[in-house]
């Protein structure tokens, strides 16, 4: 499609207010690895959390939802709405935990927690399993979406587009560290929400839709609105309810949903002026990525069911969209070309945003691991504060180009989904564990690690072959993976060391200081299960008032405020 004018200096202007911000952020940012990386650790809620929600909206997102939409409906999205659980409870039992250990980054926790030589080693290995491996799939399967869109809507190819983001976010992110990323994050956040359901009102009043009242009544829509799985095909029970809720959330490690807290989830927290703040910025992001921000995706994907009934009819529709490119997922991208300019422009530009937001956080928090778990830890404990951020922000340019080139091999959205939940799947417990069960030890991790990473890359390469060796539902590979990977850590974890009285002793010092492990245990109990209940409520009663089924929705709204209310008054006993 071509875009006019106006949509061009909207684009524009984006791009110069990035930059601008990179550039004036970007001499204190270089002061020191501390502000590179945590913005000198006193950083409000507010700016936290709604950094956290920015990051989570990557420019693969709306892609995502609308191809689980397209596929499986409505409920076909709790895949990813069963992960509440585990924000929730990182909110409630380890928020404060991470800030009050005053690390700077996650990974300095081995090396708090364990001792010894093991210690180290699982602290340098992570760096690299984490910081590099994982964040470039990470990356790339945001820079696949972010080609798929300027392929339909740019009409360039995959590479160019790889080559100019890449280059206009390596250089505002390596400038201006963690606090240029917090401040871009902010007015993505906003650009964002108002052109996903701007856009969305605007596909729904299409004369081809015809408004609300026609889509939701339409044929190719009408089977796809539950918001709950169909309970009589067991199939679709065990794929999206079942194993979500019995299996994924507490034994999967996603970034953005990892058990207890970590990646760039735990870099904000760290980077919070306090605990309070740490707390409340991880509630307001679990709120928001759940309940506040789905729902413009979600219309937008039934909507192109009307359009777009299926693959062949998006092939057609874009017959220069390459072959390794085609899916569910550029459904989203082909609704947006039905918008008019102006409208078009900010829609592009919260796109851009949403992928230089999450390209931005990912390349910050895995050169923090490279730098401050590995370089400087392992290679040049002697570097200076400047030759640190250096190393920072080279490994910034080496991750993008990596994660680029990574992106030619993928296919869709859901493929990077599933790889990584397949690549965490049996390490969730130990990390919800590892903070009160004093046994677990460096090698539990170790193996954990590795066990799930090889049976993840099995069954990822089994699934690319011409010809795979065998057949194996999505959900049996995630449990397989979960059963091996838990019962091998497990007995490991029993048939060697634990680590010496000592370092346990100073860790829970620190820690939880002349608090019991279990303080105030029940009121943290009853603060996660009201902020599941409430969330969701909010999310529920959203998609009745769309719906006009009012009754539901006005005693959900009820239940979500009630929920709030107790959660303001018990507040207090929690942090």
């Amino acid at each position: 499609m071509q875009l006019a004018t106006l949509d061009w200096v909207l684009i524009i202007t984006f791009f110069i207010i990035f930059l601008v911000v990179g550039i004036v952020v970007s001499k204190k940012a270089g002061k020191s690895t501390k502000e590179f990386f945590l913005s000198g650790r006193n950083m409000p809620w507010w700016l936290l959390g709604i950094s956290m929600v920015a990051t989570t909206f990557a420019a693969d997102t709306p892609g995502l939802v609308t191809e689980l939409v397209r596929v499986n409906g409505v409920s076909g999205n709790w895949v990813w709405w069963a992960m509440l659980l585990t924000g929730m409870l990182t909110v409630f039992f380890y928020a404060k935990l991470w800030r009050r250990s005053g690390i700077n980054t996650d990974l300095e926790f081995y090396e708090l927690r364990y001792s010894g030589k093991s210690a180290s080693f699982l602290r340098g290995f992570r760096a690299i399993y984490l910081g590099v491996i994982f964040n470039i799939i990470t990356m790339a399967g945001v820079c696949l979406a972010g080609a798929k869109i300027a392929n339909i809507l740019l009409g360039i190819s995959q590479w160019e587009t790889l080559l100019y983001s890449s280059i206009i976010v390596v250089i505002y992110s390596s400038l201006g560290g963690l606090k240029g990323v917090l401040i871009t994050d902010m007015i993505q956040f906003f650009i964002a929400m108002i052109g996903s359901v701007w856009a969305t009102v605007y596909i729904i009043n299409l004369p081809e839709i015809g408004g609300l009242q026609e889509l939701l009544t339409h044929e190719n829509v009408a089977g796809k609105l539950n918001i709950l799985p169909d309970f009589s095909n067991k199939e679709m029970l065990i794929t999206l309810f079942i194993i979500p809720f019995a299996v994924q959330w507490w034994s999967t490690w996603y970034p953005g949903a990892e058990p207890g807290g970590g990646g760039y989830i735990a870099q904000r927290m760290l980077a919070a002026k306090d605990e309070k703040n740490a707390t409340w910025a991880t509630l307001f992001f679990n709120f928001a990525h759940y309940a506040l921000r789905p729902w413009p995706w979600i219309m937008v994907g039934l909507a192109s069911l009307v359009l777009f009934p299926n693959l062949n009819s998006l092939s057609t529709a874009f017959p220069n969209l390459e072959t390794n490119m085609q899916g569910h997922d550029v459904a989203y991208a082909a609704m947006m070309t039905y918008l008019p300019a102006g409208l078009i422009g900010i829609v592009l530009t919260s796109l851009i945003a949403a992928f230089m937001s999450t390209i931005s956080t990912q390349l910050n928090w895995g050169s923090s691991y490279i730098v401050n778990d590995f370089y400087s830890r392992f290679i040049n404990q002697a570097a200076s504060e400047k030759q640190k951020v250096l190393v920072g922000r080279i490994s910034t340019v080496v991750l993008m180009l990596c994660a680029a080139l990574f992106s030619f091999y993928i296919k869709s959205a859901k493929d990077v989904f599933d790889l990584l939940l397949q690549i965490g799947a049996g390490t969730g417990l130990l990390f919800i564990l590892r903070w009160f069960w004093n046994r677990i030890n460096p090698y539990s991790e170790i193996a954990a690690m590795v066990i799930s990473f090889v049976i993840a890359i099995f069954f990822f390469i089994n699934k690319k072959l011409s010809t795979p060796l065998f057949e194996l539902e999505g959900y049996w590979q995630l449990i397989i993976g979960v059963t091996v990977t838990t019962l091998c850590w497990i007995v490991i974890t029993l048939i060697t060391k634990p680590t010496d009285d000592k370092t346990i002793n100073t860790f829970e010092s620190l820690i939880f200081g002349s608090e019991s492990k279990f303080h105030n245990i029940h009121f943290k109990i009853l603060g996660f299960l009201l902020g599941i209940i409430g969330t969701y409520s909010f999310l529920f009663a959203t998609g009745y008032y769309i719906y006009g089924n009012l009754s539901y929705a006005i005693a959900l709204t009820i239940t979500s405020i009630i929920c709030a209310g107790v959660l303001i008054k018990i507040w207090k006993k929690i942090i």
